[in-house]
């Protein structure tokens, strides 16, 4: 019997496909869409989330059914001795919680983490599990490790239009409507819980100058040590704006040379409420 499985959702950016290729189960998130339930990358691909954003539908969000959760759980521990679960940060989603409160029933089998990370961030937050699995750590072993870890990574995200935010309540009509007529973009930042105001910019060119610069703060204050040691790692996102997301990756290159930059699309939970058209910028510590 194998030591120990791991689980994540679609939040993190992984796809059924890779991960299949990296040995892992997704938990595919569920989206509410003018009255039809879709699971993301099983029943509902990008392209087709996009169109139905842009054509206007009533589109929400969920958690993932508790009662699939502990099912995958129980067929993983038929063939592994542990199962490290690791969901959206619990400040952007109950699914955390509800999962945690769960896994007390598996006998201390099912280590459910709470490391505050969501998209990129949450990518590597699984692909460290997966590294520190192969070194033989157990899995509370690995949930203290990346809980310890959790804040240990900052974004930044330009939304490109406040259409979406305003729909979902994150701002007032009245805040929308003069950020839309002075062509604002605002910057948001994500520092374990919360999606938070960063910054306000004028064209998307500051706001990919203020994520640069922030980043480079970071590196060069909070995340130092780190750097010095070469665990930090530099990951750009998008919604639906894949070009745009590789001609910021050559400009982040330029400013900050010397990382690995890793390129994804965010996570269809966060584009619901941002919409197409953003770019984000992160960096992450990595378990080494």
């Amino acid at each position: 019997m194998s030591r120990i499985a791991i689980v994540t959702d679609s939040n993190s950016g992984i796809t059924q496909e890779q991960g299949r290729e990296l040995g892992i189960s997704i938990v595919p998130m569920p989206f509410d869409i003018n009255g039809e339930t879709y699971f993301e990358d099983i029943t509902l691909t990008q392209k087709e989330f996009y169109e139905k954003l842009k054509e206007g539908a009533d589109i929400g969000t969920s958690q993932p059914s508790i009662e699939n959760i502990m099912n995958l759980w129980e067929e993983l521990l038929k063939e592994y001795e542990e199962v490290v679960h690791i969901p959206m940060s619990s400040g952007l989603s109950g699914a955390c919680e509800t999962a945690l409160a769960f896994s007390r029933e598996f006998d201390g089998k099912v280590h459910v983490v709470n490391n505050q990370r969501v998209s990129v961030t949450q990518r590597q937050s699984v692909l460290d599990a997966i590294y520190l699995a192969s070194q033989g750590k157990t899995g509370a072993e690995i949930k203290e490790v990346l809980e310890t870890e959790r804040f240990e990574s900052s974004i930044y995200i330009m939304v490109d239009t406040l259409k979406y935010l305003k729909k979902g309540g994150r701002v007032t009509p009245a805040a929308a409507a003069l950020g839309t007529l002075l062509r604002l973009k605002p910057v948001l930042q994500i520092q374990g819980e919360k999606l938070d105001a960063f910054a306000k910019a004028r064209t998307v060119k500051q706001a990919k100058t203020m994520m640069i610069n922030a980043v480079k703060k970071d590196l060069e204050e909070r995340f130092s040590n780190y750097c010095e040691e070469g665990t930090m790692m530099l990951a750009i996102a998008h919604t639906d704006n894949e070009e745009a997301a590789q001609e910021f990756k050559k400009e982040v290159e330029e400013a900050i040379p010397g990382y690995e930059i890793y390129v994804d699309k965010l996570s269809l939970s966060i584009s619901c409420h941002i919409g197409p058209g953003s770019l984000a910028l992160a960096a992450t510590k990595k378990v080494k």
